[in-house]
């Protein structure tokens, strides 16, 4: 009946493979939750953890660093830490992502979910 369809013919077994798809991408999603990246700024004075999430959960601020006089100073530094604790999160999602797809036959660098 489907003949010339070649492997589209097979919508039972592309289903399968949706639904595996979508189960191990939920999986992927819960566990970033657990992987936590550490973004440091002025030479690991201040360093924030978070998780592949984006989720912010500790900030380590070297005490050396705290003088009256340097408030905008520190404040900057705070704020490159967390910034680069969220592209680390980010990059490593997408390296996460990266694996999954890899390992369910597509391209590595597919964009999903779409």
């Amino acid at each position: 009946m489907f003949k010339g369809l070649g492997n589209l013919g097979d919508m039972a077994g592309m289903m399968k493979k949706a639904q595996e798809m979508q189960t191990k991408m939920a999986q992927m999603q819960d566990d970033l939750h657990n992987v936590t990246v550490v973004g440091e700024s002025g030479a690991g004075l201040v360093k924030a953890t978070a998780t592949a999430k984006g989720e912010l959960k500790a900030l380590d601020i070297d005490p050396s660093i705290f003088n009256g006089d340097d408030k905008e100073v520190v404040e900057d530094l705070i704020l490159a830490a967390i910034k680069d604790a969220q592209a680390k999160a980010a990059e490593k999602a997408q390296e996460e992502m990266g694996t999954l797809t890899e390992a369910m036959g597509l391209p590595k660098d597919m964009k999903l979910p779409f």
